[in-house]
């Protein structure tokens, strides 16, 4: 059986733990077995199924090559309390799986785990400000409403035909938004951006949005320090010096600015056990049991590197600020440390990367209710962090920049048509249904040639224009629209009654007009009698 990759969406640890459940089963070889004397069909040992499941788990892109040797029997441990398998006398439940030779078998019974039937936490619907509601105190009758028509001086000017009259208009003063509404902005379109990166119709089955504080989203985007880090308006939540002190002396080691470094051997591993101590009392991890489900639904997008990140990085942005702090902190620290070469190792037996995440992956990740697979799921996703932990626990500039056009576009006065429930820089969706072909083209020659023809009459009726420009516009309008104007004047004689012919009198004959022209005089030869 191919191991598939599980994805983002709910109860993904329930499949997870199924998954590898049917994996195990299917691949772990079972053989006769003799113990006191006694043979045992179908059967394994326990560091058989030690080797069998880490190399499964190792090979399982869900989880990976970092999955260590203990990790595998603290899951075997589980495997053994709830009968996914039993000893060769029936026993689970209560026994202890260590590595050893003892002998185990699969029990009959199916293992598998039943989906959680959920109580929906119903959607929360943000209520934003009404927009069009005028200002205390403000009544409609002062806003400048003006009907806007397309008249003939209009239409000769702009050299076009108007189909229909421009509706009345009205400019619509936005109230100006409260921090609250602001903030109520920001937890929508964040939890809208992360729904969209998670490809899930719905972030019901992973978080209960009503515990999205709207104001540690804020909080979490503008209050920063030059370095990204949150800063606090609660001094008192803040790390205590000496842990802060504590985390700076190995994450800048040997360069110690705060602590005189001892000379004693071995002060390197009390300052981490310190540290490790501090952070394991805590009752809550880091990503809070309330984002458990969310946390665990990115890592099913581990395999698409850029979603992966930024479904991180809203996801630590829905932190309460002093947890996001210390987030930032300690994995920074993690990451220094396990890329420095100078500090001595701080275990005889284990990789300081992978002491890392052994140490620091359950007070960053856990479920408040006892999980299967949490301490794997877990290094899972602190491995990612660690390797990304300054492009995730950055504010997601893409989103902020988004965010705060759309806030400055609702502080924006916009015009607003009459009847129209939207603003005109926001057209609505618009649907249509199919019509037979007759109603398409009836509608065609109605719809465009009534505004035509009451735009042709008012250009034959209107007195206030001379004859000249009339006959103009007439002219260029049949030359336009020739059936439109062939209806209205069917004939040259109706078109004739705009312009009725006036009474002129004839000037009188002058009478030089008839004499001929002036001749010049020509001496002719007179006759003598």
């Amino acid at each position: 059986m191919e191991p598939a990759l599980v994805g983002p969406g709910p109860y993904r640890a329930t499949r997870l733990w199924n998954e590898i459940i049917e994996l195990f089963r299917a691949g772990m070889p079972l053989r006769k077995h003799r113990c006191r004397f006694k043979s045992y069909e179908r059967c394994f040992k326990a560091s058989e199924a030690v080797d069998c499941l880490h190399e499964l788990l190792g090979s399982n892109q869900n989880f990976g090559p970092e999955v260590t040797r203990n990790q595998t029997v603290k899951l075997l441990k589980k495997f053994l309390k709830n009968h996914v398998i039993e000893d060769i006398k029936g026993r689970w439940g209560k026994e202890d799986f260590q590595d050893d030779g003892h002998l185990y078998r699969f029990p009959p019974s199916s293992p598998l785990k039943p989906y959680p039937k959920k109580t929906s936490c119903g959607k929360e619907v943000i209520k934003f400000p009404d927009w069009n509601e005028p200002k205390a105190g403000t009544s409609q009758e002062h806003i400048p409403v003006k009907s806007v028509a397309m008249n003939s001086e209009m239409w000769y000017k702009r050299h076009s035909i108007a189909i229909g009259e421009v509706p009345a208009c009205k400019l619509v003063f936005r109230r100006e938004l409260t921090q609250t509404n602001i903030e109520e902005i920001w937890k929508s379109m964040t939890l809208s951006r992360l729904q969209k990166v998670l490809g899930l119709d719905s972030l019901d089955e992973v978080l209960d949005t009503k515990l999205v504080n709207s104001k540690h989203i804020v909080q979490n985007a503008y209050n920063v320090n030059k370095q990204g880090i949150v800063t606090l308006e609660d001094k008192s939540r803040e790390l205590p010096h000496w842990i802060l002190s504590a985390m700076k002396c190995l994450a800048n080691w040997p360069s110690c600015s705060d602590l005189k470094q001892p000379t004693y051997s071995g002060f390197e591993r009390d300052v981490f056990k310190t540290i490790v101590d501090y952070f394991g009392q805590m009752k809550e991890p880091l990503l809070t049991f309330h984002f458990f489900d969310v946390f665990v639904s990115v890592l099913g997008l581990l395999q698409k590197h850029s979603k992966a990140v930024e479904a991180l990085q809203i996801s630590c942005l829905l932190l309460p600020p002093e947890n996001r702090k210390r987030l930032q902190l300690l994995v920074r620290m993690m990451a220094r440390i396990s890329f420095n070469k100078d500090l001595p190792p701080l275990s005889e037996s284990v990789r300081t990367r992978t002491l890392m995440i052994q140490a620091f992956s359950r007070c960053i990740l856990c479920s408040k209710d006892e999980m299967d697979l949490d301490e794997l799921l877990a290094a899972k996703l602190v491995s990612f962090l660690m390797d990304n932990y300054q492009e995730i626990l950055s504010v997601p500039s893409a989103l902020k920049s988004s965010i705060e056009e759309h806030v400055v576009h609702l502080q924006r006065v916009q015009i607003k048509y009459a009847g129209a429930d939207t603003d005109a820089t926001l057209p609505p969706s618009s649907f249509c249904h199919q019509i037979s072909i007759d109603e398409f083209e009836y509608q065609r020659a109605t719809g465009s040639q009534e505004p035509l023809a009451a735009l042709l009459e008012e250009i034959a009726t209107n007195k206030e224009i001379s004859v000249k420009d009339k006959k103009k516009k007439l002219k260029q309008f049949q030359k336009s629209y020739p059936e439109v104007y062939r209806v209205r004047f069917p004939t040259p004689e109706t078109e004739a009654v705009l312009f009725p012919e006036k009474n002129k009198r004839k000037p009188p004959v002058l009478m030089w007009a008839l004499k001929k022209p002036f001749q010049p005089f020509h001496r002719t030869r007179s006759f003598r009698m």
